[in-house]
């Protein structure tokens, strides 16, 4: 069983990297910018291999993320404003704030009532530090995945009550806004201004509305976006791969074929599984 002081190794594994006299040369090159992309896509691959349901895969994964923290929490130090120590203390002391139904003698109903009172205490919380915004929308990262945060901020308006009253309407909404971008396409094929710079942004606007759209589909249906676009991005790659395996056996390669040869690749790859 893991004791304590596994995670002060991990500490000073990191802090021995970060060392200028004998420290890592890549280690030492990074800073907070550097490191938030590794970041992201470490707590990704802990998504992932949940998942995929690979628990030693999750074990590794975890402690990746873990050692995203450490890093961190290592270059704070050097610049002295805080430590791994005060990220603990200020989590641990956030999660003891916000369940005053476990550690204090709150109650509440049920998981939904936990979730208004969280996001009320949230909004307290930002209150006490001066912070103006008041919206329904304020506090939601912008530094999230736009299709998470899509959802983030659908899901703050649907409790003051701007939202759809099911997922009827927003397949309406989404068959709406498709036809708005087929309607670009069709510009941006001819008039004056068919392929310029106006013409790509309306059509990234419309674009990105149908994803909006989706999005919301998707809460609606209580589908995770992020799972689901996993789920088709599995199955992408898993078809393609056996398209190339198939076009190997039978002695050819996808790039020497037309499309209608990858369109019935396609189709023996799906009657396959």
């Amino acid at each position: 069983m893991p004791e304590k002081q596994d995670i002060q190794r991990l500490i000073d594994i990191m802090a021995r990297l970060r060392d200028p006299d004998g420290g890592c040369p890549w280690d030492l090159e990074q800073d907070f910018a550097s490191i938030a992309p590794y970041t992201v896509e470490e707590a990704y691959e802990v998504a992932d291999a949940i998942d995929r349901g690979d628990m030693d895969g999750l074990r590794e994964e975890l402690g990746d993320l873990l050692l995203q923290v450490v890093f961190h929490a290592r270059l704070a130090e050097e610049a002295g404003t805080f430590g791994f120590g005060d990220v603990v203390q200020a989590i641990s002391d956030k999660m003891v704030s916000r369940h005053p139904h476990v550690f204090g003698g709150a109650q509440v109903a049920d998981a939904a009532e936990q979730t208004r009172e969280w996001e009320a205490h949230k909004q307290r919380e930002r209150a006490a530090r001066g912070e103006a915004d008041d919206s329904a929308l304020a506090g939601i990262s912008r530094g999230l995945p736009e299709w998470m945060r899509a959802v983030k901020l659908q899901n703050r308006a649907a409790r003051v009550g701007f939202d759809w009253p099911g997922p009827g309407p927003v397949m309406d909404k989404l068959r709406e806004e498709l036809e708005e971008v087929q309607v670009e396409f069709e510009a941006m094929s001819a008039g004056p201004d068919a392929d310029s710079q106006a013409a790509r942004d309306r059509l990234e606007e419309e674009i990105g509305d149908v994803l909006f759209v989706a999005a919301n589909l998707a809460r609606h249906a209580k589908v995770d976006v992020g799972s689901a676009l996993r789920r088709a991005n599995h199955k992408f790659e898993r078809r393609f791969r056996a398209m190339e395996a198939l076009a190997q056996a039978d002695g050819t390669a996808l790039p020497e074929l037309p499309l209608a040869a990858h369109e019935a690749y396609w189709n023996r790859a799906k009657q396959a599984e």
